[in-house]
């Protein structure tokens, strides 16, 4: 393997901010680990992290970040407000901010398009829906507390909600969610190879029939930037996952050795060049620094659409979890 070269690249949003390319997720990252694994990640050149009030570890992800070195300012950090929070917005926001030991969020998203009782979360919340919650964010802008403002898993019919009430001042500038990859099985295709699926900040892509293509391009006509995370494939130890190791793939196997890079690296890259940033997850020093290392080659057009052409109709996140379906098939 080539030395470590950190990317350094940028996606514009529609308020003309930059975010980093590559960030390092650390959904479900132990409590043990993500200090040592978010402090290892800037000190190597990661300039975005991201994390949630939900993942319950924005403590020691603050932690890591002081633990660096590296100037807050030079740092992007992403979290997100839960579902049970939506009503109470400000307090999501000054929670995490007092978890995070930071004076200000530079993406604040809310992470599911659900409100839920905070006293039983198996109940949606009465009278209140996220446009309310969207209504509250916008004032954040001006807080200092807060730079830009998204939305995450939000499907069509969402954001055609959202952006039609007259409350709505300001579009997402990012919306986080899951890329399923889906496409012919024509030859030369016929593979018995395992499915791979792709997540995306639309922290939601191909040859006949692309993954998401009506979300994706919703999006991109609202100029909201999509991120992807669960990069790499589900968690096999999350309750809300479906696991899938996405880098055991043939295909990307064969395009991972020709190019003599690792398959994350070949996910990573079909990401990017998809115009998503990525927000792969690991706590291992050694695949952190490769997951970032995405400057300075591409993937062919030939390349790019093998990858594309990878059958697949897995989907890792699901819903059944949460009181109202999130999820629909007609944004595909």
């Amino acid at each position: 393997m080539a030395s470590h070269n950190p990317s350094t690249s940028t996606f514009k949003l529609n308020n003309g901010n930059l975010i980093p390319a590559v960030g390092l997720g650390t959904w479900q990252s132990a409590d043990s680990l993500t200090r040592d694994a978010v402090s290892y990640a800037l000190q190597h050149g990661y300039r975005h992290i991201d994390t949630a009030l939900n993942y319950q570890n924005e403590k020691e992800v603050g932690e890591g970040i002081r633990m660096s070195g590296v100037p807050r300012e030079d740092i992007w950090v992403t979290t997100k407000l839960d579902n049970p929070w939506h009503h109470r917005a400000l307090e999501g926001l000054e929670t995490s901010l007092k978890d995070l030991g930071l004076d200000y969020i530079d993406l604040f998203l809310i992470h599911f398009p659900c409100s839920t009782d905070p006293n039983d979360s198996s109940k949606h919340l009465p009278d209140w829906d996220y446009v309310k919650t969207w209504k509250e964010m916008q004032k954040m802008l001006g807080s200092g507390k807060v730079k830009n403002i998204g939305v995450s898993n939000f499907q069509i019919r969402h954001l055609e909600k959202l952006l039609s009430d007259p409350t709505c001042k300001v579009v997402p500038a990012v919306n986080q969610l899951e890329v399923r990859q889906s496409s012919s099985r024509d030859p030369p295709y016929r593979l018995n190879v395992p499915c791979l699926t792709l997540f995306f900040s639309c922290t939601h892509i191909t040859h006949h029939y692309p993954a998401r293509p009506k979300l994706l391009d919703y999006c991109k006509s609202k100029g909201i930037h999509c991120t992807a995370y669960s990069c790499l494939g589900g968690n096999s130890s999350s309750p809300i996952n479906k696991h899938t190791n996405l880098s055991d793939n043939l295909v990307v196997e064969m395009i991972a050795k020709a190019k003599g890079k690792a398959s994350a690296q070949i996910l990573l890259k079909w990401g990017l060049q998809r115009g998503t940033s990525v927000i792969p997850k690991s706590v291992n020093p050694t695949r952190i620094s490769s997951n970032s290392d995405l400057d300075g080659w591409d993937l062919s057009d030939a390349e790019m659409a093998e990858i594309d052409a990878i059958p697949t109709r897995v989907k890792v996140v699901q819903d059944d979890w949460m009181p109202i379906k999130v999820f629909f098939g007609d944004d595909e």
